[in-house]
C-alpha cells in the first residue's frame, strides 16, 4: 500500500512539474530574430532592450513588446485634395520608414505604424493643398523629398525613420483632363507654328545670301543656269531647251527701253 502510495506522490510531482516547466518555460526564454528586438518592462517600469538571439525573462514579472526593425511600408490612402489653383485632385501615397530606436517607438507613442500612417495621411494633404496642380505634376520628386522631410521630422523623437514618400498617382476630374488635353495640342500646334516660321526665315536668308552672292558674280548666275538645265535634261521631258546667253536677253531689255521711253521724256 505504501508503495502505491508512493508511487503515485511520484506521477503527481513529475506531472506538476510539467505542468509548471511548460507554463514557465515560454514565460523565461524567448527567441528573438536577427531583425527583432525585445524592449522588456519589468513590473511595468522599462529595464532594456535585448535581442537578437534567446534572452532570458522572470515569469509573471517580466513583459516584453517585440520591435521589427526592418523598412515597413505604409499604403496612404487616397486623398482628395484641393490644389492651390482649385483644382481637385485625388492623390495616394506609399511611405517606407523602419524603426531606429525600438525603446522610443513603445514607450513615446501607441501604435507607432498607425501614428505614422496617420501623420503620411494629414502631410499629403497639406503639401498637395500649398502647390499648383502644374507643380504637382511636373516636381513630383521634389514634393516627394518636401513630405519626407515633414514626417522625418515629426516621427524622430519616437525613434523612427522616414527613408522615402513616393507620391504614386494623382486622379484629375473628367474635364480638367480635356482641358489640359486642349492645352497640350494647342502647345503643340503653337510650336508647329513657330519651327515652320523660324524656317521659312532661315530659307528667306539664305535665299537674300545667294541672290547677293549672284548679283557680285555672275557668273555664279551662268553655272546655276547650266546646273538648271542638267537637272531638266534628265527628266523624261517631251520638249526640248534651247539654251540662250543671258546676254541676248539683256538685249532684247536694252532695245525695249529704247523703243518705249518713259512718259517723263
Amino acid at each position: 500500500m505504501d508503495d502505491t502510495s508512493s508511487f503515485f506522490d511520484t506521477v503527481t510531482w513529475i506531472i506538476t512539474i510539467a505542468v509548471l516547466a511548460a507554463i514557465l518555460l515560454p514565460q523565461m526564454f524567448k527567441i528573438l530574430r536577427e531583425y527583432e528586438r525585445a524592449v522588456i518592462f519589468r513590473l511595468g517600469k522599462y529595464l532594456k532592450t535585448k535581442g537578437p538571439g534567446l534572452i532570458f525573462l522572470i515569469p509573471f514579472i517580466d513583459k516584453i513588446e517585440r520591435v521589427d526593425l526592418r523598412v515597413l511600408t505604409i499604403n496612404v490612402d487616397r486623398q482628395e485634395v484641393i490644389t492651390k489653383d482649385n483644382v481637385t485632385v485625388h492623390v495616394d501615397a506609399i511611405t517606407f520608414f523602419r524603426v531606429v530606436d525600438a525603446e522610443e517607438a513603445i514607450i513615446q507613442v501607441e501604435r507607432y505604424i498607425e501614428a505614422t500612417s496617420w501623420l503620411a495621411q494629414t502631410t499629403l494633404r497639406s503639401i498637395v493643398g500649398q502647390v499648383e496642380l502644374d507643380e504637382l505634376l511636373a516636381n513630383r520628386d521634389k514634393i516627394n523629398k518636401k513630405i519626407q522631410g515633414i514626417i522625418d521630422r515629426q516621427t524622430d523623437p519616437w525613434g523612427i525613420k522616414v527613408t522615402a514618400v513616393e507620391v504614386k498617382d494623382v486622379v484629375l476630374p473628367e474635364n480638367m483632363k480635356r482641358a489640359m488635353a486642349r492645352q497640350a495640342e494647342t502647345e503643340r500646334d503653337r510650336r508647329a507654328k513657330v519651327i515652320n516660321a523660324e524656317g521659312e526665315y532661315q530659307a528667306a536668308e539664305r535665299l537674300v545670301e545667294a541672290a547677293t552672292m549672284m548679283q557680285e558674280t555672275p557668273m555664279a548666275l551662268q553655272l546655276r543656269y547650266l546646273q538648271t538645265m542638267s537637272e531638266v535634261s534628265e527628266e523624261n521631258a517631251t520638249f526640248a531647251l534651247l539654251p540662250l546667253p543671258l546676254e541676248i536677253m539683256e538685249a532684247f531689255k536694252s532695245m525695249a527701253n529704247t523703243t518705249n521711253p518713259s512718259p517723263d521724256e
